[in-house]
């Protein structure tokens, strides 16, 4: 008797996933999909590099699955749609790796350790997970050409990065400033704003009411200041109140035996509501009135400059507080302009770890990390009798978006990119573009535009684009090279074996060995010991992932690109770098349209980050339920 053969019920969909997979590969589909509709109209797509340092999460399956989904479309609609991957390979993300593998934990330790392992240990780690990426970007099914990707490290992407750099230092947009700027005390560098854009968290701090006593009154008087940054006192230089305000000399009883039986304290009108227990006002003024009146320092630190006056200021404002701010010029920006402006002084007791330097007058805090003082400093505050009332209060606060350390803002020496003066120019170019969704071009994003800062471009750290500014000694003349021939013919005595460009290795600490002669006044030029931000690496995708300008018709047949997507998250990171680095070379928008995806969360609301912890093994998905489940789960169920 025949049999028929046995047919399973349920479909294997990981097993017919496999053979497609295979049937693609084998017959070279992708490839010819895309060859066969060269010479049609160009679709053009940059894309985002990721850093295969960690592995890949759901996180970044849903960038992947999305881009494929256009790409396929278009490609199908008759557009020569060329894909080329890359990969983001420098900056903190990477060396914060390395240095949890070393068990370093500062600067200092891995200068110890030394640049050049540190440097090489960086450049083993940033491929260590791509075969992973490659493995999962193919089982996603996600048609990309992984076999020459651009690498963000790669000599020839790092010198058409130098030739930016350069023609932006032509126009005179880069330069070197002391300005207050975010900075990590744990990485021991600044941040640039859309950096710092991205690690914003509600926290609880101390919200304290100092009272800060005039000279020359006859009976004790006080300016009433409100912050919550009780650390930021050593630094005081002066209070600032708004000129147009109306002020008031409130006599207040005492609350408590402890207290003086009464005294005179002077806040804003509008902000009376502070004041606890019974007052009296006794005398109304315009902050005008108040301006030039001298008050005792709080705490005897070393100040260079005039001091602790009462000074003016449009900033001030009436919505929380009393109208009186305290100014630290050494951690606030505003601070330090109005100081710069007034012909103040200024004070800086806290090291680049973040910690009290000897300064500060109690032994006690010395060494310790400022925002881990602010009980003490209360406590201190209290025992003086120069507290008024004290609280918390919730509020949002940035942190480092890589090592999660609570940042300072602090004055320091950076190299910067003018990008305030080419705000208008920004914000034209962002009228060229189409969101998707539409309220981010003038929302988050066109908001961030309108308040641009000038770009902190430099790091001081060790594995990044090394800045390619080199000073005298003697001097002080600046040069700026933008190409490595530039660079053999200026170096006395060039340090690198004679190999071809491609293989020549630009990092730290071989750079740093390249001198040239100073055509000024014949001194020993230096570079500068900083490397560059890495989101300057990744904005520069359109032109540096071709070689431009050294290698011409690719970037022309590729800009601008038609599309790219990423998270929401990068809509001030990458987003907001391409149109920087576009805008500031090439005066266009380097994309036409964008899509802004959101993130993938855990069970607790939380994004899914190889930081956090959170994420989930996407391998067991491929192997339980499917590539293709995936992808249909991402297209149907986000908006």
């Amino acid at each position: 008797m025949a049999y028929f053969r046995g047919e399973v019920q349920k479909a294997n969909f990981v097993q017919l996933e496999e053979e497609v997979l295979n049937g693609w590969n084998r017959e070279k589909t992708f490839e010819r999909s895309v060859a066969r509709r060269e010479g049609c109209e160009k679709f053009v797509f940059v894309e985002g590099p990721p850093t295969a340092n960690g592995l890949p999460h759901p996180g970044h399956i849903l960038t992947r699955v999305m881009k494929d989904l256009v790409l396929r479309y278009k490609t199908m609609r008759g557009f020569y749609v060329e894909r080329k991957a890359g990969w983001d390979t420098h900056g903190l993300p990477v060396e914060i790796e390395v240095e949890k593998e070393l068990g370093t934990n500062s600067k200092h330790e891995i200068e110890e350790y030394g640049i050049e392992k540190f440097n090489q240990k960086c450049k083993d780690s940033v491929f260590r997970y791509e075969k992973e990426w490659v493995n999962a970007t193919k089982r996603v099914g996600f048609w990309i050409d992984m076999d020459s990707p651009y690498i963000t490290s790669d000599s020839r992407y790092i010198e058409s990065v130098w030739w930016s750099l350069k023609e932006i230092w032509r126009r005179g947009l880069l330069y070197k400033g002391h300005k207050v700027v975010p900075y990590c005390p744990r990485c021991g560098t600044t941040l640039s704003s859309h950096e710092v854009a991205q690690g914003y968290e509600n926290v609880e701090d101390p919200s304290i009411y100092v009272k800060f006593r005039l000279k020359q009154e006859q009976e004790p008087m006080f300016m009433l200041a409100w912050t919550t940054t009780p650390w930021t006192l050593f630094g005081n230089i002066a209070l600032a109140v708004h000129p147009a305000h109306t002020y008031v000399k409130a006599k207040v009883k005492a609350r408590e035996r402890s207290e003086p039986e009464e005294e005179i304290l002077i806040l804003a009108e509008a902000r009376l509501d502070a004041l606890e227990g019974e007052y009296e006002i006794i005398e109304r003024l315009r902050g005008s009135d108040l301006e030039g009146k001298e008050y005792e320092q709080l705490f005897e630190v070393p100040v260079e400059g005039e001091s602790h006056r009462v000074i003016t200021a449009d900033f001030v404002t009436l919505e929380e507080g009393t109208g009186v701010v305290h100014i630290a010029p050494a951690f606030g920006a505003d601070d330090y302009e109005v100081c710069r402006a007034k012909g103040l002084g200024f004070s800086q007791p806290v090291d680049s770890k973040g910690q009290f330097t000897s300064e500060v007058p109690f032994r006690s805090l010395e060494g310790v990390f400022v925002k881990d003082a602010d009980k003490h400093i209360i406590e201190m505050l209290e025992q003086r009798g120069m507290l008024y009332k004290k609280s918390t209060y919730l509020h949002s606060y940035p942190f480092c978006w890589r090592c999660g350390s609570p940042l300072l803002y602090y004055a320091r020496e950076s190299w910067f990119i003018g990008m305030k003066s080419l705000r208008d120019r920004l914000i034209a170019n962002n009228e060229k573009i189409n969101w998707y969704p539409d309220h981010l071009k003038y929302g988050r994003f066109g908001n961030f535009l309108e308040n641009i800062e000038d770009w902190a471009l430099s790091r001081e750290r060790f594995w990044g684009t090394p800045l390619n500014i080199w000073i005298c000694e003697e001097c002080g003349g600046e040069c700026c090279i933008g190409s490595i021939m530039e660079l053999k013919e200026r170096a006395k005595g060039f340090p690198f074996p004679e190999e071809s460009d491609v293989n020549i290795d630009l990092h730290r600490p071989y750079i740093d060995e390249v001198v040239f002669r100073c055509d000024d006044c014949g001194g020993e030029m230096r570079r500068v010991k900083d490397v560059i931000d890495c989101w300057y690496d990744s904005g520069a995708a359109p032109f540096a992932q071709w070689h431009y300008p050294y290698e011409n018709e690719e970037f022309k047949r590729n800009f601008p690109a038609n599309f790219i997507t990423e998270a929401i998250d990068q809509t001030r990171g990458w987003f907001y770098s391409l149109l920087a680095v576009s805008t500031a070379i090439f005066d266009a928008p380097p994309y036409l349209n964008v899509l802004s995806l959101g993130h993938i969360l855990d069970e607790k609301g939380v994004k899914m980050s190889k930081s956090k912890g959170n994420v989930i093994d996407i391998t067991t998905i491929f192997n339980n339920e499917g590539a293709d489940a995936l992808r249909w789960y991402f297209f149907t169920a986000c908006p």
